[in-house]
């Protein structure tokens, strides 16, 4: 069997994504055929920077652009490129030139700078593929999906509608396939009975229809939020469904930080990223860890398989 081509969106360049990619590309190499979207010029920028060599076998996808690679700095301009080189990662999966993308981290602002109307990775994903795409984080010890991403928190209650988290449940199925899902509530205590809140009915309701149609009882809830993450309720749960993003993602980081990494679901190409930001702090200065990435990589050829 030959082995998988991976395509790496190489993220905000004033992060720390090509000095992971660069380190890392003897080990990822092992794993699978990594493309990297970028021109060599950056390349050797970001490699002069760090005080490396590039890799004669760094494989690249030509992206075109050119600027000067500030550390740790928002720029429009690192913002429009890491945005270019994904979209020319999307581009190699749909041409099947890849078999699968794996992202480093984008700065949202600078998304923002360049005019960019998306609010991150799995946003465009939805946009451009015309489908319901899925955040789901995490590793092999737990992973929680997102029901809402990136909205105000006030916004996440009037979010809550029975057919559509119903639909969204159903859409989780397909892409896990039979694992048992503990679906968190909203509320503290998960609402009381409606005392703190009636969004709980609402998810009650989303669970028995996507149970029913299901034919099995594989979503539990709503899960009280303040337990669902001990650890005896994670000895009978590998999945979870947050309502919100700090919710799920509050304390899988507190438990999974460095491991961690983010699967977009249910869509027609294969995308995995590392589940952390720009780190502009420690940008191009050799700190940057890798172990997420290596994770998304072989999660990656994981779903290929």
């Amino acid at each position: 069997m030959s082995r998988a081509k991976i395509a790496i969106s190489v993220g905000d360049l004033n992060g720390v994504g090509i000095e992971i990619a660069l380190k890392s590309h003897e080990e990822v190499s092992k794993l699978c055929e990594p493309i990297y979207c970028i021109n060599s010029s950056l390349t050797l920028q970001a490699a002069n920077l760090l005080n490396m060599n590039v890799p004669s076998n760094f494989t690249t996808s030509h992206v075109d652009g050119n600027f000067s690679i500030k550390a740790g700095e928002v720029s429009k301009d690192a913002g429009r490129y890491s945005y270019d080189s994904f979209m020319r990662a999307i581009e190699l999966c749909e041409s099947k030139s890849a078999d699968a993308l794996v992202t480093m981290p984008i700065h949202k602002e600078a998304w923002k700078l360049a005019g960019l109307e998306f609010v991150g990775h799995t946003d465009l994903l939805r946009q451009h593929f015309k489908v319901d795409a899925i955040m789901m984080l995490g590793c092999q010890e737990m992973y929680v999906a997102l029901f809402t991403e990136h909205i105000p928190l006030r916004d996440v209650a009037n979010s809550i509608e029975t057919e559509k988290l119903a639909k969204f449940l159903l859409d989780l199925h397909k892409s896990i396939g039979k694992h048992k899902v503990a679906v968190l509530g909203l509320n503290p205590h998960a609402g009381d009975n409606g005392v703190l809140g009636n969004e709980e009915k609402k998810i009650e309701q989303a669970m028995e229809i996507a149970n029913s149609l299901i034919g099995e009882e594989l979503f539990f809830g709503p899960v009280v939020p303040d337990i669902a993450f001990t650890p005896d309720f994670r000895k009978n749960y590998q999945y979870f469904v947050a309502m919100y993003h700090d919710q799920g993602l509050a304390p899988l980081k507190a438990l999974y930080f460095d491991e961690s990494i983010n699967v977009s679901l249910n869509l027609p190409i294969i995308r995995t990223s590392v589940d952390h930001g720009t780190a502009f702090d420690i940008a191009y200065q050799g700190k940057a860890k890798n172990i997420s990435y290596i994770n998304a990589i072989k999660s990656a050829i994981e779903f290929i398989r």
